[in-house]
């Protein structure tokens, strides 16, 4: 069963930091982590837009800072959850030989998926409809969970 988690977008300021951030508080007791395709923001700080969304909503994401995924994710987390498929791919590219590790994209656990990804809110401006995606993957996530303790 997985225990750490690492979501990933394309910058690691918007959409997976705050995937982090619901699901530290929708679903506590795994090990959450998130990164970015992109070197762009290494240490900053989430997109300022995206923090005052998260933390209206109880999610507070201002301790976590932008890095970038490598190769070594793969033997570091259980389940890695990508937002989109561009994100996917480049992801899937660095993947090591012989490396097991489950790759899947957020929208793979929402219920009713009306779209194959997480809109990036830094070019979109809708940061409330991120966060409801989320809450609802945390959800979803959250019953795979479940699933998988009981086999």
């Amino acid at each position: 069963m997985p225990r750490r988690i690492l979501f990933v977008c394309l910058g690691n300021i918007c959409r997976s930091p705050a995937a982090e951030g619901v699901m530290r508080v929708r679903l506590p007791g795994y090990d959450y982590d998130s990164a970015g395709t992109s070197g762009w923001h290494v240490g900053e700080p989430p997109y300022p837009p995206m923090r005052r969304a998260a933390a209206a909503r109880g999610y507070p994401v201002d301790d976590l800072r932008a890095r970038q995924f490598s190769p070594g994710d793969f033997d570091a987390f259980d389940l890695i959850v990508t937002m989109d498929d561009d994100n996917l791919a480049t992801v899937e590219a660095m993947r090591p030989q012989g490396s097991d590790t489950r790759v899947l994209r957020c929208v793979d656990f929402l219920k009713d998926t009306v779209t194959d990804h997480v809109p990036d809110p830094y070019y979109t401006g809708d940061f409330e409809t991120v966060l409801d995606m989320l809450e609802e993957a945390a959800a979803g996530l959250e019953l795979a969970m479940k699933q998988a303790e009981t086999g």
